[in-house]
């Protein structure tokens, strides 16, 4: 056993608030506030940024609002995302049992981790997941719009889309949803970054998971190997959102892309 089973929050004070009420409040208020899709197919998978909610969260509300919809069918989260501070081939599982949030544990579900490592390009890289922010600030909106769930944290490092896409599968039950973890392009001038944004949506919503680039989205690796999956299970994207930071701060001349899509079935 590991000195800790418990993964502590990195960023919660930066990303988001570290005060249980002030973060309750802000994320029901990006999700009570996202335009409604329709919910009458079966959500399979949501793709989500990962900035600070100053940023991304209203974006990011969208795709909760949608997740909200179907919370009673889903108890587990299969979360991936990209690693921002380590670098490494394949996949990463950590060795916590709980990942802490302001609003409490979410426990890990450890037999999908041990299921995961039976695969060669998952690798158990704590520090990895150490201070990574892609997949801790879902914790705070998953806690809000779900009412018990575990979770699956995945890091996806320089992999393959048929190496991500053969892990999503082989856990990917009727009761999982793959949530995804990404932003789009990075520090470029508004009206280029929704050109190229707009380019990487229309390759989302065509399941194409051999064109994105880690130039158009951050969480490329993770983001072709789930499109891969979605293709072969003939799943259907719908963009909820599409916007950048220059929307909530007002800077137009360095922004950061962020998209939010459901994959459903039926």
């Amino acid at each position: 056993m590991y000195p800790s089973h418990v993964r502590q929050p990195a960023v919660a004070g930066l990303f988001y608030p570290s005060n249980a009420d002030q973060l309750k409040d802000q994320v029901l208020h990006f999700v009570r506030t996202a335009a409604p899709h329709p919910n009458h197919a079966i959500l399979r998978a949501l793709i989500v940024p990962h900035a600070g909610y100053t940023y991304s969260g209203s974006v990011a509300g969208a795709a909760y609002h949608r997740l909200q919809q179907s919370s009673k069918s889903i108890r587990r989260i299969l979360l991936l995302g990209p690693s921002h501070y380590s670098c490494f081939d394949g996949l990463a599982v950590s060795t916590a049992h709980f990942f802490r949030s302001p609003l409490g544990d979410v426990t890990v579900d450890r037999s999908a981790v041990a299921q995961t490592l039976e695969f060669p390009q998952v690798h158990m890289i704590e520090h990895a997941h150490s201070h990574e922010h892609c997949l801790e600030v879902q914790l705070p909106f998953l806690q809000c719009v779900l009412d018990s769930f575990t979770i699956v944290p995945l890091l996806v490092g320089v992999a393959t889309a048929a190496s991500v896409a053969a892990v999503i599968q082989a856990l990917w039950s009727k009761d999982s949803l793959v949530l995804l973890s990404t932003d789009l392009s990075h520090y470029l001038d508004d009206a280029s970054a929704r050109r190229i944004d707009a380019t990487t949506c229309r390759k989302i919503e065509q399941l194409n998971s051999t064109q994105i680039g880690t130039h158009e989205a951050c969480g490329a690796y993770a983001l072709n190997g789930l499109l891969q999956a979605a293709e072969s299970q003939r799943l259907t994207v719908h963009t909820l959102d599409l916007g950048n930071s220059g929307d909530s701060t007002g800077n137009r001349q360095r922004v950061v892309g962020y998209g939010a899509w459901s994959l459903v079935a039926g």
